[in-house]
């Protein structure tokens, strides 16, 4: 079956050959420079690697041959990845007219026909609505481009050939080729836009043709939306709302475009696009993987259409707290839209929770560990980083350009300790404050002054900001305090360089410093361990130093030099470490690392997620509650009849008796219960237990007049054998009681705000019930951010609260029904007590409620784990569920049931 491959960009695009241009090298046409020849440079152009017109060839990046841009090369053998991370598209500097940021404006595509919205602004806001309104539209309009017949007719008649696309994820493509060479042996096609204005294309014989020959030569299935769809689904809401957001740049200040939405209805029209695409080509059993934050609709939108479709979802970047994510207006129809999956995926187990804890703050669902269970299904979630190909890298390394430049670079910097980065030049990267820590470091050790050189190669995002001045003021400032004839101590680079330099670079450096103030992963440090093995250069092992905020940081162990880059002493600190750091431990920290980028490689991480995929997509469809067969009453008869030493575990509220306070339960006397329970325990082959919630002393008083039947309080933290009247209490008193003290206070500044509430106190858990609030609405929507608060500060006291009907129930993990059930059955097992087989043959669970679904999974992994005879598993509910069988006629069928097993004994 097919496995599709959701990305916002294809690997590959479209190249028109034009009248009147030149001709164009296999992959990539050569602009001609429309420069006039001038004495001196542009300004940030001025510094590079090697100033010496014999060692470095004229021409930029971009017009080199093959180029793609951002680090991405073509030869005969395809694309060449350089990843300065795997959570940013890439893509080629801006051009010259600068037409659009993302579209290009190459002379070999159509011009894109957007405008884009107006800038963004406090003062400008009042007008430009008032200006849509006349326009008769809720938001800003963007006018179309005035049609040029012209222009379409040259597209919709010139030649035209398919090459490798400059943007996109590179590191997914490298995965998948990897995983390919690996063995993984799914077939997969993806889906993509082709990275440029299509609208000159609409309706013409071309576009056909395209599309065509990518989805018969390529498998690949092209996206066509309108320039306009795509210039405010990228430009705006992609890069000036859901990257600052997910990011942790907060949109608090007046300059920030976040309180506009005229883009989101561009966002929901091309993930639509991308949603039809694949519904239109999808086939029973193939598997639907959405890739990135460009997409978060998707899988929402394919679920209302194909109910039964088996979806992934992987963000590559990070995903911030519930307290950032909050602050999008859109944040409700962004995470439906995620939960249309049935596997969300992240890099690190940081972003996994904050993505629960949003989802029980914001939707008010129940977050496991596991995932998030809705009312009809349970939606998995995973971490599991991406990595490196570390097999292409090496073959990179060994080209013949490659091994130029490191003998070049070499006897360059032959005397010198080299500090190596390449960032993208924005606010997230900490660029400045890399910089700032590299003049504090030379300022404090006069004695590195000319022995240390920091290459920093910067990334241009075609943008003018504040940020370049900042940058370009440090920049001058260190070169001019310190800089000499012979010595340059810090070498910028506005502009990439080619993937040969890149490798090179990396193998010969003392030292790579990363100082993203947040980021997804960053596999430009996985890339810089496997270049520091010593096999090209008698550099070797050189010290990592890394941002703690990146994803890459939580897996290597404290192993690199972990700094926070916004304290510049300790990133000094860092600097200075990694120069005089002694080989044996340079060797020992590098040995770590490379074992870590072993393990995580992207090949890995591909067949990884497909394969857990496929797994959680068969375990929900089989817990789907249409497909679980209603209770046999016949077969159960015969099995329990057959059996010799049965164990039973009821739950109580809504099992065994209607929901409802206990002081009201316990005067009505539900004598039905008591005297089918009695029935049961009359028989000696039968240990029945009852699970509950309720404290200890409420369960005497109800089961008082029910002899030999063993009771399991609050939740499984206190138990009663069957055969005794004390308790035991199984959880950790003083456990319980530090986390409490510490929820109470919590709770109790909540209770100050909510008149009419109340907080039950029992021995292991507290209760916030706001069922009789003065003013029940609000009480009922703040409740999401009083569990929301709870699970995020006292995670580490293992602690968990749960929004349920009318209250908020905080309870320990370490004890539930499913640890009081083990520990009875096992106990059972090892004390015959003179019976001639004690073991137990026959199991039955029956309940109704989440809590049950882990004595559930807990009950049937014990038949193939301990070959149990019979395990009965039975859910009320009419939600998915672990159980193997269901019952509809709620506590009446219970309660037929077991009266029915009791007259046969």
């Amino acid at each position: 079956m097919t496995v599709f491959l959701a990305s916002l960009f294809l690997p590959k695009t479209v190249y028109f050959r034009l009248p009147h241009t030149p001709p164009t090298s296999e992959h990539l046409s050569k602009k001609p420079s429309s420069k006039k020849t001038t004495k001196r440079p542009p300004l940030e152009l001025r510094t590079s690697l090697f100033p010496d017109p014999a060692i470095t060839p004229p021409k930029t990046p971009e017009e080199e041959e093959g180029y793609l841009g951002d680090g991405f090369f073509v030869n005969e053998d395809g694309l060449r990845v350089a990843n300065v991370s795997d959570d940013e598209e890439f893509r080629s500097p801006a051009p010259a007219d600068k037409q659009s940021p993302k579209w290009g404006g190459r002379a070999n595509q159509p011009k894109s026909r957007a405008n884009s919205p107006p800038p963004a602004s406090l003062l400008e806001h009042a007008r430009t609505f008032e200006k849509a309104k006349e326009l008769g539209r809720q938001g800003i309009v963007q006018p179309r481009v005035a049609r040029s017949d012209s222009h379409d007719r040259v597209f919709a008649n010139a030649n035209w050939r398919i090459v490798n696309a400059d943007q996109g994820n590179g590191g997914l493509r490298n995965a998948a080729e990897a995983a390919a060479r690996d063995g993984h042996t799914d077939e997969y096609s993806w889906v993509g836009t082709l990275g440029m204005p299509t609208d000159a294309l609409e309706g013409t014989q071309q576009k056909e043709d395209i599309n065509d020959r990518l989805v018969t030569e390529y498998s690949m299935y092209p996206v066509f939306c309108s320039d306009k769809d795509f210039d405010g689904h990228y430009l705006h809401f992609c890069k000036q709302i859901l990257w600052p957001v997910f990011h942790y740049q907060i949109p608090d200040n007046p300059k920030s475009k976040a309180y506009e939405d005229h883009s989101w209805q561009f966002y929901v029209n091309l993930n639509q696009a991308f949603a039809d695409k694949i519904v239109k080509n999808w086939k029973r059993g193939d598997t639907i993987w959405v890739h990135d934050y460009h997409l978060l609709l998707v899988p929402g939108m394919i679920r209302k259409k194909l109910p039964d479709a088996k979806i992934g979802l992987f963000l590559h970047v990070a995903f911030p707290s519930s307290e950032v994510f909050r602050c999008l207006a859109v944040r409700k129809q962004l995470l439906e839209g995620m939960l249309g999956a049935n596997l969300i995926g992240f890099q690190i187990h940081e972003y996994c929770r904050h993505f629960l804890q949003t989802c029980s703050r914001l939707l008010s669902v129940e977050a496991t560990p596991e995932g998030v269970q809705l009312e009809d299904r349970f939606v998995n979630v995973m971490n599991h980083a991406i990595g490196i190909d570390p097999v292409s890298l090496n073959a990179h390394r060994q080209e013949e350009e490659v091994m130029k430049w490191i003998n070049i670079m070499r006897d360059r910097y032959k005397d010198k300790k080299i500090i190596v980065a390449r960032d993208k030049l924005d606010h997230v990267r900490g660029v400045r404050q890399k910089l700032l820590s590299y003049e504090l470091f030379l300022n404090k050790n006069p004695q590195w002054r000319d022995n240390v050189v920091l290459i920093q190669v910067a990334l241009s995002t075609g943008e003018k900001t504040d940020l370049d001045a900042a940058v370009g003021d440090i920049v001058t400032r260190v070169n001019s305090n310190w800089a000499n004839l012979a010595y340059l101590p810090l070498v910028y680079l506005k502009q990439d360089i080619p993937y040969s330099q890149y490798l090179a670079l990396l193998t010969i450096a003392d030292a790579l410093m990363i100082t993203s103030q947040r980021e997804g992963m960053n596999l430009t440090s996985h890339e810089f361990i496997v270049c520091q093995d010593g096999k090209f250069s008698d550099r070797k092992h050189g010290s990592l130093i890394l941002s703690e905020f990146t994803g890459t940081s939580s897996l290597f162990g404290n192993k690199e030099l972990t700094v926070n880059p916004w304290s510049y002493r300790q990133c000094s600190e860092a600097i200075k470490q990694s120069l005089e750091m002694p080989e044996e431990e340079k060797t020992e920290r590098w040995e770590a690392l490379r074992e870590v980028v072993s393990q995580h490689t992207g090949g890995h991480w591909f067949s990884k997620f497909l394969a857990t995929l496929d797994q959680v997509y068969k375990e929900q469809h089989s817990h789907d509650q249409t497909s679980v067969p209603r209770l046999n009453l016949n077969n159960l008869g015969l099995r329990y009849s057959q059996s010799g030493n049965r164990l039973f575990f009821l739950d109580l509220e809504g099992t065994l008796i209607p929901y409802g306070p206990m002081n009201e339960i316990i005067p009505m006397n539900p004598q039905r219960t008591l005297d089918v329970l009695n029935d049961l325990v009359d028989d000696p082959r039968n240990t029945v237990y009852v699970m509950s919630g309720r404290r200890p002393e409420e369960l005497d008083r109800l089961f008082r007049l029910v002899p030999n039947l063993g009771l399991i309080a609050e939740n499984g933290c206190f138990i009663r054998n069957n055969r005794t009247s004390t308790w035991t209490e199984v959880a950790d008193h003083d456990r319980v009681t530090s986390w409490k003290d510490s929820v109470r206070g919590i709770l109790q500044y909540y209770l100050e705000r909510t008149p009419g509430s109340e907080i039950e106190d029992r021995n292991c858990s507290l209760t916030f019930h706001y069922k009789n609030a003065d003013d029940y609405a609000n009480a009922e929507r703040q409740a999401s951010d009083w569990t929301g608060h709870i699970n995020e500060s006292c995670e580490e006291q293992r602690v968990h609260a749960t929004q349920l009907d009318d209250c908020v129930v905080v309870e320990s993990i370490d004890w539930t029904k499913e640890t009081a059930a083990s520990q009875v059955y096992h106990d059972m097992n090892a004390a015959p007590e003179g019976l001639e087989n004690s073991s137990v043959d026959f199991l039955m669970v029956v309940g109704d409620g989440r809590e049950d679904e882990k004595v559930f999974k807990w009950a049937n992994n014990l038949k193939s784990q301990d070959g149990i005879k019979d395990v009965v598993t039975v859910s009320l509910g009419n939600r998915n569920t672990e159980a193997t069988s269901t019952l509809t006629q709620g506590v009446s069928g219970v309660l037929v049931t077991l009266q029915k097993l009791a007259s046969l004994s």
